[in-house]
This record gives structure tokens, sequence and C-alpha cells, in this order.
């Protein structure tokens, strides 16, 4: 999956949870916003791909620019994206199939 470095749009008028974000090539992609989690005093965003119905999730970092703009990061520790995701799972295990 392609580097995200950026929130092209996102607000309250987004009220079907669709965010779109903007790859490292410039390319728009369509996620579900999922979830917020905190975890290790950062949080963290779970994203659903719009396109994609192989199921995966999309685990990014949320980064606040200033009072209007945040940044979605890349996570790139393996450790963290596994702590992060277990709690997704444990908080959404009566809504989705993790098997």
């Amino acid at each position: 999956m392609a580097d995200f470095d950026e929130i092209e749009e996102i607000g309250e008028e987004e009220v079907d949870n669709i965010v779109t974000l903007t790859d490292e090539d410039g390319n728009d992609v369509q996620f579900e916003f999922v979830d917020l989690i905190e975890y290790n005093e950062r949080e963290f965003v779970v994203l659903l791909p719009c396109d994609d119905d192989a199921g995966e999730v999309v685990i990014l970092e949320l980064e606040s620019t200033d009072d209007e703009n945040e940044n979605y990061i890349s996570v790139d520790d393996e450790e963290t994206l596994n702590a992060v995701f277990e709690i997704f799972k444990e908080k959404f295990k009566d809504v989705f199939d993790f098997s």
C-alpha cells in the first residue's frame, strides 16, 4: 500500500466517514474512517479502503499541524502497528470477522 502523507478532505460535512487521501504519487484514494485509537500518547486512525474487497485496514498515525489541518503518517514500526491493530480488533470483535 502506498504511503499517505496528507489529508485532502476531512470535516464535519463528511457525515458518511469517507476521507480522500493523496498518496505519494499524487493519486486520490478514498477510505472509510473506522476508528481513532490512542496508543502510547499518540493517535492512530483505522481506515478501510473503499475500493478494496480484501478486508484489510490501513493504520496511520494522526499528526495535527494546526487547528484546521491534520496529516496521516505511515507507521513503520511493526510492534506499534500490531498493538494498535489488537486494540482495534478487541473494540470491533462483534462487528468484524477477524478469523
